[in-house]
């Protein structure tokens, strides 16, 4: 018989995709890890003020190496915000992911989450807070809030619950949506309340 080895990779595509490997052994499936660096790659948990955090503390996952991109094309301040000078390796670049993690004592790593609230959805990346600024400008909107929850299938799928000055007419709303956000970043249930 063949055997075949399952392996856990994290990364973003800022980082050419992968940047950790974890090989799942038959050990169970509890909480997995995402594992080490893999070649031509560091990684950083760094926490409040910069400092690099010691095993189990938490902090946000930085990359640098071989495999970073230059940047976002046409967003030089969002490129300036996440692609800076790397303070633990003197002339290179490092990404701030914006997702938390820590180093276990095997030095394996776990990924805890995002710091904002970002999430991802059928392998689309989606600030929720963009989604929320684009249905507060539809008329009479009082206030909003998108959330991201999965169905009984596990899928993920945006909810978004708004009050509003009036009784509003869904269709519009959904129109008003899809006028200014791609397809995928419309909520696929919108709720009004009171």
């Amino acid at each position: 018989l063949e055997t075949s080895e399952i392996r856990n990779l994290y990364g973003p595509t800022e980082d050419t995709t992968y940047s950790t490997c974890y090989r799942i052994d038959n050990d169970g499936f509890g909480k997995i890890p995402i594992g080490r660096p893999i070649s031509n790659t560091e990684v950083y948990i760094v926490g409040p003020g910069g400092h690099l955090q010691p095993v189990g503390a938490v902090g946000e996952i930085c990359l640098s190496g071989a495999g970073l991109a230059r940047g976002y094309l046409n967003r030089e301040s969002l490129t300036a915000e996440r692609f800076v000078s790397n303070p633990f390796r003197e002339g290179s670049r490092m990404y701030r992911t914006g997702d938390l993690g820590r180093w276990l004592s095997d030095g394996n790593m776990e990924y805890l989450g995002r710091m904002d609230d970002q999430v991802k959805v059928r392998g689309h990346r989606i600030e929720l807070g963009e989604v929320e600024h684009v249905l507060s400008g539809y008329p009479q909107m009082k206030s909003c809030k998108v959330l991201c929850r999965s169905n009984q299938g596990g899928d993920q799928k945006l909810v978004a619950f708004f009050v509003c000055g009036e009784e509003v007419f869904m269709p519009d709303l959904k129109n008003h949506l899809k006028n200014e956000l791609p397809e995928y970043m419309v909520p696929n249930t919108i709720f009004q309340i009171e």
